[in-house]
């Protein structure tokens, strides 16, 4: 089982769409929405997804009981596959609203949450969390986290696998600077075969989450799909056994039909293309298609020739090194 992580300004539904044309079988999050804005906000500005989604998690911020299970109702309705609950972001905003990271101090409140959501949906309803926070011990906050929240009918967790370190670190820098505990994560599906344990945190290739899955039921990629969304192109056939590689071409004219969807209904071509721009990452005219897409985006009117004048550059790069290879080969 693979996913792609919930992110903050990232996964927003251009995005999801663009990765979905790179993969069939990753589960696909939503960007944390706060119950707040579910129940109070624009609902259809929030929680709109196009069909091709699927599967897609409703990730929400909250801790209120009754909060949470009527934004989880409102989330099925919509047609989200699973309700996920955020207990894991770090951010200054969320510990003042008492959720995310900071409700590694509160398991039973999140225990309460999570059975309030179980009842009121049929779908799944799982959580993602750290495995602690600031100097709570590790072996004893995930574990009574998980087993109270197991208590209340939760089977899937999400684990990134590192504390949150509330006091002193930035949001950025609690991605990188506390250290990565997997062996606790492993011992955690060991000692709890019974729940679906996936592994969040620090994984860069697929080739680390093929060692991961040795261990786990599943692994939810962040930074690396998003920055290097090439290598869900791989997924389907090399996880799953399904299909055949997604080239990033591929994508790109898998992704042309909504984009054109999309503009016509007033969407902005650098709102959907601002998630493109590493798509060809390592490959002969990556740069030139970053600084097309980058630059001309932007400019007022701008449509589907921005990206066909990318993708037409980076091709004609790739045949002149491709030319040039072969040209050496003769003359060797």
């Amino acid at each position: 089982m693979l996913s792609v992580a919930p992110m903050m300004d990232w996964t927003d539904r251009h995005c999801r769409v663009l990765h979905r044309t790179l993969t069939r079988r990753a589960r696909l999050y939503t960007e944390m929405l706060t119950t707040g804005a579910i129940l109070h906000g624009d609902r259809a500005r929030l929680l709109d997804f196009d069909a091709a989604e699927h599967p897609v998690a409703l990730q929400l911020g909250g801790s209120e009981p009754g909060d949470l299970a009527e934004a989880a109702r409102i989330g099925e309705a919509w047609g989200y596959d699973e309700i996920n609950l955020n207990v894991g972001c770090p951010s200054d905003r969320v510990q003042s609203g008492r959720f995310g990271a900071c409700l590694m101090r509160e398991p039973e409140l999140v225990a309460e949450g999570m059975a309030a959501m179980a009842a009121a949906v049929k779908i799944p309803v799982t959580v993602k969390c750290r495995i602690g926070v600031d100097d709570q011990d590790p072996e004893e906050s995930l574990f009574r986290l998980v087993d109270l929240c197991a208590e209340a009918g939760v089977r899937h967790f999400v684990v990134h696998a590192r504390k949150a370190l509330l006091k002193g670190l930035s949001p950025k820098e609690n991605r990188d600077v506390p250290p990565l505990d997997y062996p606790l994560v492993y011992r955690l599906k060991r000692e709890r075969p019974e729940l679906t344990i996936a592994i969040n945190g620090g994984i860069g290739s697929l080739e680390e989450a093929q060692a991961h899955l040795a261990r786990v039921d599943g692994v939810m990629l962040g930074r690396a799909a998003y920055h290097t969304p090439g290598l869900l192109g791989e997924v389907d056939a090399r996880l799953f056994g399904e299909g055949a590689v997604v080239t990033p071409a591929e994508a790109v004219a898998r992704y042309r039909p909504y984009i054109v969807r999309e503009l016509a209904m007033g969407t902005h071509l650098a709102a959907m293309t601002r998630h493109m721009l590493g798509l060809f990452h390592g490959a002969s005219g990556a740069r030139t298609w970053r600084r097309i897409l980058t630059v001309e985006s932007v400019k007022p009117g701008a449509g589907l020739e921005v990206v066909d004048a990318a993708l037409s550059a980076v091709s004609g790069l790739q045949d002149q090194r491709l030319a040039r290879r072969l040209e050496a080969g003769e003359a060797a």
